[in-house]
């Protein structure tokens, strides 16, 4: 029964962390590159729509999940090959720290700032000030993110090669 749940939070953990870095790097490589090409007015509703969108049960279940399953899964394997737990720890920690942390702290306080306004009712100058505001510092922390994911993912997956 333990090794059934191993496995079932080993695989679960290594699911949504591979799904999660390929999220994060499929909005650093397109999508903020591709709506950094729009104007303020346009590049702001664009990502007040995909950040309302994104908002539903299926993402938050697999952003969220692996900060629970991550850790469970080096307490579970805490008795593995040394390289096994390490990699499962550190790549619990990395995600904490580098997915959790940074979207909490960082981007969703962003976010917020700009779900809040009314883009409709400001001026040129002040849709220019907001993005400004916005769009540089989101992206820096969201590729943060998008390099703990990966790296996260890439840890399990290292882990799993000295597996017993």
């Amino acid at each position: 029964m333990e090794y059934k749940i191993k496995i079932i939070v080993l695989c679960l953990g290594i699911l949504f962390t591979g799904l999660t870095a390929g999220l994060c790097f499929t909005w650093s490589n397109s999508i903020t590159p591709g709506i950094g090409r729009l104007n303020d007015l346009s590049f702001l509703q664009s990502f007040q729509a995909m950040n309302r969108a994104i908002i539903n049960p299926s993402f938050l279940i697999v952003f969220f999940s692996p900060v629970v399953l991550l850790s469970v899964n080096a307490f579970l394997h805490r008795n593995a090959h040394p390289a096994t737990f390490w990699s499962f720890l550190i790549a619990a920690v990395l995600f904490f720290v580098g997915i959790g942390f940074v979207t909490i702290f960082k981007n969703v306080p962003l976010n917020e700032l700009l779900d809040k306004t009314v883009l409709e009712n400001l001026s040129s100058l002040e849709l220019k000030e907001l993005r400004t505001k916005f769009e540089k510092p989101w992206n820096r922390w969201h590729i943060q993110r998008t390099i703990a994911s990966f790296m996260a993912f890439a840890l399990l997956l290292i882990g799993i090669i000295y597996y017993k």
